[in-house]
């Protein structure tokens, strides 16, 4: 159905939502079978993926036509926005919960078991902790032994990290003023760089986890501690891959000479999100990694 002028354009019956349907339920079946050490359970997580992956080109491919085709009005345009800024609230509201539950263990939590001796005799709390029955800490230029781990300090990679990804944001802010000014090559060159400097920081990320499991003894298993710092850094991390993805698609569109400085919502909302990824790292940067 074409959008005529101040009609609301409505796509027609799509197959696609019902296929994501299927895709995400076979990712989560194969996921629980795996949790559960059943042989068919990876095999089916790699197919649920998959479908994902191949419909998700599919779809955006097809609304990327009709956009391009000039399908959109100003009004749909309107809700495009708007959606998106809900999605973006709802990320926040997303990072707002691990945060909290980062405070709360922080604050109030780990001093009160310390001052509850009839629970945990011995317990001091403080802060990095694995908890009552949880691993030793140890210090940073100590090597780690058994229950024992070292807890990750701010400057090194997660300082770099932190440039990296301000630098980021200055680099997809001036790709969009050479947008607005029609300036295809500043367009394309800013992208790249801003999508080189994303995984140059998740290569740095992979990185620091590797050396916090071999050489820190500090794991997802390492009590709260290592609950709160891999929960809050690896969804971030997720989000940056995600967003990196999402900035190649805009990029290889770039190329191909899509968005106009009048119309290019496309563009503006990945910049929004890869804003909003760089605001979250910043609090991450101060209240799991600096404040330790």
């Amino acid at each position: 159905m074409s959008a005529a002028k101040g009609s609301y354009y409505l796509p027609e019956p799509s197959p696609w939502p019902v296929i994501t349907s299927v895709g995400v339920f076979v990712l989560a079946l194969g996921f629980i079978l795996f949790m559960n050490s059943i042989s068919a359970g990876s095999w089916l997580m790699i197919g649920g993926a998959a479908i994902i992956v191949i419909l998700s080109a599919k779809w955006f491919g097809q609304v990327i036509g009709e956009s391009e085709a000039g399908t959109f009005n100003d009004q749909v345009d309107m809700s495009f926005r708007m959606g998106m800024g809900w999605f973006i609230f709802s990320e926040v509201m997303f990072f707002a919960a691990f945060f909290g539950a980062l405070f709360y263990v922080r604050q109030l939590a780990v001093p009160w078991l310390a001052e509850n001796e009839l629970l945990w005799p011995g317990y001091e709390g403080g802060w990095p902790t694995a908890g009552p029955k949880g691993a030793e800490v140890i210090a940073a230029d100590s090597q780690p032994g058994p229950n024992q781990f070292s807890p990750m300090g701010a400057w090194g990679i997660p300082a770099l990290n932190t440039l990296i990804l301000l630098t980021s944001g200055f680099t997809v802010t001036m790709a969009h003023w050479g947008l607005k000014k029609d300036n295809r090559g500043q367009l394309v060159v800013w992208l790249f760089l801003t999508i080189a400097l994303g995984i140059t920081f998740l290569a740095f990320q992979a990185y620091e986890y590797s050396h916090a499991y071999t050489q820190m003894g500090l794991t997802l298993g390492t009590g709260v501690y290592g609950a709160t710092f891999f929960m809050l850094t690896g969804f971030h991390g997720f989000h940056v891959t995600m967003g990196t993805i999402m900035l190649i698609v805009i990029w290889l569109r770039s190329i191909k000479g899509h968005f106009t400085p009048k119309h290019h919502f496309g563009f503006e909302g990945v910049a929004w999100y890869w804003h909003f990824v760089d605001v979250v790292w910043l609090g991450l940067f101060v209240f799991v990694y600096w404040l330790v």
